[in-house]
């Protein structure tokens, strides 16, 4: 086995942390930050396990409650990212070359630096699925089949944050099946991984099972209300994981598996790509979820593509190509341009988190306005129409009255106090809610001012009163899940 050379790997690696860390307290909150920020302690939630919000109240405990502290984890799991992708290039037989470019590339690829920007269950999900291919690679090309428990461990953590990592053990189980070596399939190793895999998640799974499987009827909505879209992502979303300009280096390393005999202990790796395509396609799921193999197969890639570079012509070529891919993904993916100027380029359109990460104080202030406009004698609360406005109202407003959501795992912390007789709806569409109370109105519009186009941009903040019964009674028609 080639040597792992350490000098790339700590370089960009401390190249990537610093611009992550120089960057990460600009714009605001996603929404799903904030949503994160409201989440009790908890074994699991209705919409996802419970690691990443965890990671999150851990980092702000430790650090103190700042956009750039919850965010500190994630540019930790992009720093392991690129160890891994550079242990997996090893694997695959990579000298310093082929090493270099893995880390190189991948440092300032898309998606290091979209999913190392903030923090978000896909920026774990990233760190546990190439840690098990990494393991699996070990277990089947080193035949050391005793690595299927490091497989197991690193699945049973992964149940914690996503139970996506159930997607890419099928995908590897039916290509091993399809294509070799079938053998693997029948260790007791490999037996002994999926028991530990289980062992490991079996907290957050005995919660699901208590709970009625809540994931799955919120897998389905999403299915509803997304599912068409995902499907027409998909397939073109595979060429801008990594970034157009190295789409040529995962091809290849996707071909080199398929080919060359030495990696046929492994070539699972690229049949198991299309399958999870497949899966993903039939189910609706998110055209990011093969990006771990993605990110395999560009490991793999790498070996091939830098042997091929051996002349300087061809090394300045890669390295032009490496450079165009670290600048466009930037720009699209960290916040660059200030706030104010970035809704007149077509960077939101692009990358839908800067939409979603723009606008929450500005927001929070005009639901205040409305607030402090009612009578003294109203027992108020607000009701908001996602989980990102109630995270907002909870992280920036003062001395508002209580905030509640029937979004996802919210409308489990239960409806507003049972004396509320006055709510202040943000984001709802009064034409539904008002047959709940004797008289709504519209008292406001949200806007950020910043020519941003997001879920909240032009909604009513509306002013009900009179609920036309008890809160414990109206509070299941405000549940929903997206």
């Amino acid at each position: 086995m080639r040597p792992l050379f350490r000098l790339h790997p700590t370089l960009a690696s401390a190249a990537l942390a610093a611009v992550l860390a120089i960057l990460n307290g600009r714009y605001d909150y996603h929404r799903d930050e904030l949503y994160f920020r409201m989440l009790e302690p908890a074994w699991g939630y209705v919409d996802q396990p419970p690691l990443t919000p965890l990671l999150g109240k851990a980092s702000v405990g430790l650090l103190g409650d700042s956009l750039w502290a919850l965010r500190f984890p994630s540019i930790l799991c992009m720093v392991g990212l690129l160890w891994i992708a550079a242990l997996l290039t090893r694997e695959f037989g990579g000298g310093r070359a082929a090493q270099a470019l893995s880390v190189w590339g991948l440092a300032f690829a898309g998606v290091a630096l979209a999913f190392g920007h903030q923090l978000s269950t896909n920026s774990v999900d990233l760190v546990v699925w190439t840690a098990a291919l990494l393991f699996t690679v070990k277990a089947l090309l080193r035949d050391r089949p005793e690595w299927w428990l490091a497989v197991g461990a690193a699945a049973g953590i992964g149940l914690y944050n996503k139970h996506l990592i159930v997607l890419l053990l099928l995908s590897v189980g039916l290509a091993l099946l399809a294509v070799g070596p079938r053998k693997a399939l029948g260790s007791k190793w490999l037996w002994a991984g999926a028991a530990l895999a289980l062992v490991i998640g079996a907290p957050n799974l005995v919660y699901q099972a208590v709970n009625d499987w809540p994931q799955l009827e919120m897998a389905a909505a999403i299915n509803e209300t997304d599912g068409t879209e995902n499907r027409i992502l998909l397939l073109p979303f595979q060429l801008l994981l990594i970034g157009l300009f190295l789409v040529p280096i995962w091809i290849a390393g996707l071909v080199a598996l398929l080919r060359r005999t030495e990696w046929r202990p492994i070539r699972a790796l690229a049949v198991a790509y299309p399958i999870l395509l497949a899966v993903t396609l039939a189910s609706g799921g998110q055209f990011y979820y093969s990006m771990g193999l993605v990110i395999a197969l560009y490991a793999a890639g790498c070996v091939p593509v830098a042997a091929w570079a051996a002349t300087r012509s061809r090394r300045g070529l890669l390295v032009a190509g490496v450079a165009l891919n670290s600048a466009v993904s930037a720009l699209v993916a960290l916040p660059l341009l200030p706030v104010d100027a970035v809704g007149g380029t077509p960077i939101p359109a692009m990358n839908s988190s800067v939409p979603d990460g723009v606008g929450w104080q500005t927001y929070t202030d005009q639901v205040a306005a409305v607030v402090d406009s009612l009578p003294p004698e109203a027992n108020a609360a607000v009701l908001t129409a996602n989980y990102g406005e109630a995270g907002a109202l909870e992280r920036y407003g003062e001395d508002l009255p209580p905030i509640v959501s029937g979004h996802n795992q919210l409308h489990e912390y239960g409806p507003p106090p049972a004396a509320t007789d006055t709510v202040v709806t943000v984001g709802l569409d009064l034409a539904r809610v008002s047959r709940f109370f004797d008289s709504c109105v519209e008292a406001a519009e949200l806007d950020s001012g910043l020519d941003v186009d997001n879920e909240e941009q032009g909604q009513l903040i509306g002013v009900c009163t009179g609920p036309v019964s008890d809160w414990a009674s109206l509070w299941p028609e405000f549940q929903h899940y997206s």
